[in-house]
């Protein structure tokens, strides 16, 4: 990649400026292994949780008496907290200090967790929910830049990013598995309470260990780019989830959709003139990481697919228990992190993004498209199985790669937000693919039963057909992530920066 000093002080190459003096870009790099425990922790608590709740929904509904039309909000009000607060809460970490940030984001989160765990009524639980997915928009973006500044040697970085990628897209199927177990054999509300023995873990380990990476001379946050943003994914992740419950046609699901583009495009457009802004430009004008941006927003609305339909096809399809349905998800998780670490310490130095992501977007269409034979008489071990090992290897080559490069030659005052960057792409992906595949997928098994009587066969033919729709849509959004991901990333291995580079560019 061309990283050369000239093209990094020219202005819009999307390269990192010079940091600001007296900021402090690295970790407490002789525990750098001890920190990527830490910040691995943190990252699994904020991605499974996105998950674990699921599991326990039906519990909870029956604990506190609300209805199948507000259940969604309990899904709702972290995914919109975190989505919308994101790129804040990474500027707010290199603005005041990621390991500051970091172990406020852990003691929030832990608090809220708590909060929901005892709830006691629906408004309860969802208003924890909101203040977990708020404190997870602080630790998240601030979990991956203190990795970013913490492995500046070009083999260790690959090493970690392995790591943590594997641990990020592997996140949810590890929720499933931890949701069955515990709702099956404890209580749903230990769904929530489990997140206090990982922050409590966490927040003494980087207590510990991390250094404050705090800059000596601040600069202004940018009020009007942050309310613009925030407001912005707010209207964009909020219009898709009620999308999953109403008409596209109604004003609540396109309206929100429409003032959100606005928005979004008025943050773009203020960005280039603001004098200290949010999301500066050369944070995404970069080719790999604009590339790495959109891989994460494709995998991301993509992954969805395999996810919630395929639980769905386990348990009422093939009859398995919550934590039986957990169990079948874990050789994806096997290959997810085999894949990762591959990926990054042998695949990438060698041949570049170029190759790697579009292969591994390749292999999840082939998968999504492998899960569409699945009919009532399939088993898991011949039919289930063969696609989900495919699946981990092609989302071990996306999400390794990507968060990898991303980050990769960041300037440390930036570290934050391209790091938030990395997290909102597959937070709005993800919100995204829920209501469209949610949508598709309901369609088309209302068009199935048209003029059949609804037994139990026809109607679970009727599901079949529904999970199937969502394959197919699921592989066209990776189809589309091989020809983007082929178009943006250079050819050719990343050059590789020394330390110094990496943390004062």
């Amino acid at each position: 990649m061309d990283r050369s000093p000239e093209s990094a002080t020219a202005a819009g190459t999307g390269l990192p400026s010079a940091a600001p003096p007296g900021y402090a870009g690295g970790g407490a790099h002789e525990h750098r292994w001890l920190i990527l425990g830490v910040i691995g922790l943190a990252q699994l608590m904020v991605v499974l949780d996105a998950t674990i709740v699921n599991i326990a929904l039906p519990s909870a509904q029956q604990d506190l008496g609300f209805s199948d039309g507000n259940r969604q909000w309990i899904v709702t009000a972290y995914a919109l907290a975190f989505g919308s607060l994101l790129l804040l809460g990474g500027r707010i970490a290199d603005l005041v200090g990621r390991k500051a940030v970091f172990l406020a984001g852990l003691a929030g989160f832990a608090v809220a967790s708590a909060i929901g765990g005892a709830a006691t009524s629906f408004g309860m639980l969802v208003a924890a929910r909101a203040l977990q997915g708020a404190f997870g928009a602080l630790l998240a973006p601030a979990a991956l830049s203190l990795l970013t500044t913490t492995f500046t040697d070009p083999k260790e970085r690959a090493k970690a990013f392995g790591i943590y990628g594997a641990i990020a897209g592997a996140g949810g199927a590890v929720g499933l598995l931890l949701g069955g177990v515990l709702t099956e054999y404890l209580d749903w509300r230990w769904c929530l309470f489990v997140n206090l023995a990982f922050a409590v873990v966490a927040m003494i380990g980087g207590a510990r260990l991390l250094h404050g990476g705090r800059p000596t001379d601040r600069p202004k946050l940018d009020v009007p780019g942050t309310l613009l943003v925030s407001v912005g994914l707010f209207c964009i992740v909020y219009g898709f989830s009620q999308a999953e419950t109403h008409d596209w046609g109604e004003g609540q699901v396109w309206g929100f959709l429409v003032v959100g583009v606005v928005l979004l495009a008025a943050f773009a457009w203020f960005e280039t003139r603001a004098t200290h802004p949010l999301l500066p430009l050369r944070v995404v004008l970069d080719r790999d990481r604009g590339a790495s941006y959109l891989a994460m927003f494709i995998a991301g609305a993509g992954m969805f697919g395999v996810f919630l339909f395929l639980t769905y096809y386990l348990q009422q399809i093939l009859s398995y228990s919550p934590v039986m349905t957990g169990v079948a998800f874990l050789p994806l998780v096997a290959c997810m992190i085999v894949s990762s670490i591959v990926t990054t310490n042998v695949l990438v130095p060698r041949f570049g993004p170029k190759p790697i992501v579009p292969l591994g977007m390749a292999l999840a269409a082939v998968a999504m498209v492998w899960l569409t034979f699945l009919d009532l008489d399939s088993s898991y071990a011949a039919h289930v199985l063969p696609p989900l090992l495919v699946q981990g290897i092609g989302m071990g080559l996306i999400f390794a790669t990507a968060m990898n490069l991303a980050t990769a030659g960041i300037a440390s005052h930036d570290a934050g937000v391209a790091s938030a960057m990395v997290n909102t792409s597959q937070q709005v992906g993800g919100s995204i693919g829920t209501a469209l595949l949610n949508t598709l997928a309901t369609t088309a098994a209302t068009n199935y039963l048209v003029g059949k009587q609804p037994t139990p066969l026809v109607q679970a033919n009727a599901a079949i057909e529904s999970y199937s729709t969502a394959y197919w849509w699921s592989a066209l959004f990776f189809g589309v992530g091989v020809v983007v991901t082929l178009i943006l990333y250079r050819a050719g291995p990343p050059r590789q920066m020394s330390s110094e580079e990496v943390v004062h560019m």
